[in-house]
C-alpha cells in the first residue's frame, strides 16, 4: 500500500460523528508514528511519513463525504499511485461497533464516499471497514451517522483503532489476516 486515506466530513460541527471514524482513525495512525503535521493539498489535508520501513502518504479529503473522490484522485494521479494500492478506512453501518473487515474491491452499499471515490477511480482500492453499528430503527440514516458519538461509543473505537494503529505493519506487509486476528474482531 501507498495511500491511506480516511474518510470523513470537515469542520468541528462533524468532528466526533459516526461518518468522521475514518478520519478519528487516520488521525490515530499519524499520531501514533509521529508522522509530520497535515499541510493542505489535493483538497485535502496530506502527509507522508514511514511505518516500519515503508514510505506511505496519508489524505483526509477536505471535500465533504460525498466528493471525496476527486481529492483522491488528484492525489494518485501526481503520485502515479496504482488504485490497488490505496486503503480507505471509512464508517461502515452494517458491521457491529467496534469490528473492523478488510476487503479489497465490490460494492459501495449506499455510502456516498465510496460511491465517489469508486466514480473517480474504479472499484479495485482496499476497504478497512470500521464497524459503527446499525442505527436505531426509527432514526433517519444520515442522522444518524452524522450524529456525535456516545462517550462510550467513542472510547470503544478509540480504544479499537490504538490496537489498530499498533498492528498495522502487518497490513503493510500483506498479512491482513493476521491483523484482523490481532486487532481481536469479531463477527
Amino acid at each position: 500500500m501507498k495511500l491511506i486515506v480516511g474518510l470523513g466530513n470537515p469542520g468541528k460541527e462533524y468532528l466526533l460523528t459516526r461518518h468522521n471514524a475514518g478520519f478519528i482513525f487516520l488521525d490515530t495512525l499519524v499520531d501514533s508514528f509521529n508522522i509530520s503535521d497535515y499541510k493542505a493539498k489535493f483538497q485535502g489535508a496530506f502527509t507522508e511519513g514511514s511505518i516500519h520501513g515503508h514510505d506511505l502518504f496519508f489524505l483526509k479529503p477536505l471535500t465533504y463525504m460525498n466528493l471525496s473522490g476527486g481529492s483522491v484522485a488528484a492525489l494518485c494521479k501526481f503520485y502515479k499511485i496504482p488504485v490497488e494500492e490505496i486503503l480507505v478506512v471509512h464508517d461502515d453501518v452494517d458491521v457491529g461497533l467496534g469490528k473492523i473487515k478488510l476487503k479489497q474491491g465490490g460494492g459501495n452499499a449506499g455510502h456516498n464516499g465510496l460511491k465517489s471515490l469508486t466514480a473517480s477511480l474504479g472499484p479495485n482500492f482496499w476497504r478497512l471497514r470500521i464497524g459503527i453499528d446499525q442505527k436505531p430503527e426509527r432514526m433517519d440514516l444520515s442522522d444518524y451517522v452524522l450524529g456525535n458519538l456516545p462517550k462510550s461509543e467513542l472510547a470503544t473505537l478509540q480504544d479499537l483503532f490504538e490496537v489498530m494503529a499498533r498492528n498495522f505493519d502487518l497490513l503493510l506487509e500483506d498479512k491482513g489476516s493476521l491483523f484482523l486476528t490481532n486487532v481481536g474482531i469479531g463477527k
